[in-house]
């Protein structure tokens, strides 16, 4: 199996990452020229990934075709590129909606849309979806946790979370710095906050079949410290605004 990456940004170096450490059988990796500094680094890397010339190129030589472009791009490029109907397609781009992309293709393939985020690298992470595909699980369950989907519509909730990533990430920064003001060394404050929350997803994950709510309540004691840390972020509109914001965000999805 040959795989092809059109377009080489940060999630295609994630997912390439992820397979060159993992099970998976395949004889070859193509990714586009498009950023040649990831590209390069992806080849000199691993020995089994070159570089194309062309996105055509991917395409002619490859079964299995990943597009992850911004969505301006792919409208570009896409419908430009010359497919054969017996190869798959794994969409990661955002905004292109399946009807979209069989327009653009133009011919009788198989496409799948999916949503791998950067964990992905350490097989690590949620990759849902849509449609369901035996072929494509197979392979997302080798670098991760394959979610399947059955709905697009329903796959735009999936996409909305995948935009809380940066926002997680500044929660963490936020407090690391906290700890920094008050005179913690940096490397020590964030080992610490990392620490903390890695535990914590492991532990709400071995857990998850419990409604979350539990959790909630199980981590406080009355006149605690997280019950006082849960109470004022519910009192500032801390989780409502976290709500409006994947609101916004599956709207966002929804108009396109």
């Amino acid at each position: 199996m040959k795989l092809g990456f059109i377009g080489t940004g940060n999630i295609t170096v994630a997912v390439v990452n992820g397979i060159c450490g993992s099970k998976i059988a395949f004889k070859k990796i193509l990714v586009s020229p498009r950023n040649k500094s990831k590209a390069l680094k992806l080849s000199k890397k691993f020995k089994k990934v070159s570089i194309a010339k062309t996105n055509q190129e991917i395409v002619d030589k490859c079964n299995w075709i990943f597009l992850a472009v911004t969505p301006k791009i792919g409208e570009q490029i896409i419908p430009k590129l010359k497919f054969s109907s017996n190869q798959k397609i794994i969409s990661f781009i955002s905004t292109i909606k399946l009807a979209q992309l069989k327009k653009f293709i133009n011919k009788k393939v198989k496409i799948v849309r999916a949503i791998p985020l950067p964990p992905i690298s350490i097989g690590k992470g949620p990759v849902p979806i849509c449609p369901p595909n035996n072929q494509v699980k197979s392979f997302f369950d080798k670098i991760g946790t394959t979610i399947e989907i059955k709905s697009e519509k329903l796959s735009n909730s999936f996409w909305s979370m995948s935009g809380m990533m940066a926002p997680f990430y500044e929660m963490l920064k936020v407090q690391a710095d906290w700890l920094v003001k008050r005179g913690i060394k940096r490397d020590k404050a964030q080992k610490y906050i990392t620490s903390l929350f890695i535990a914590l997803s492991e532990d709400s994950a071995i857990k998850s079949k419990k409604n979350l709510m539990h959790l909630v309540a199980e981590s406080q004691t009355s006149g605690g410290l997280n019950e006082q840390g849960v109470k004022e972020l519910r009192k500032s509109g801390y989780y409502k605004s976290l709500e409006k914001s994947l609101n916004s965000i599956l709207n966002r999805l929804n108009k396109v």
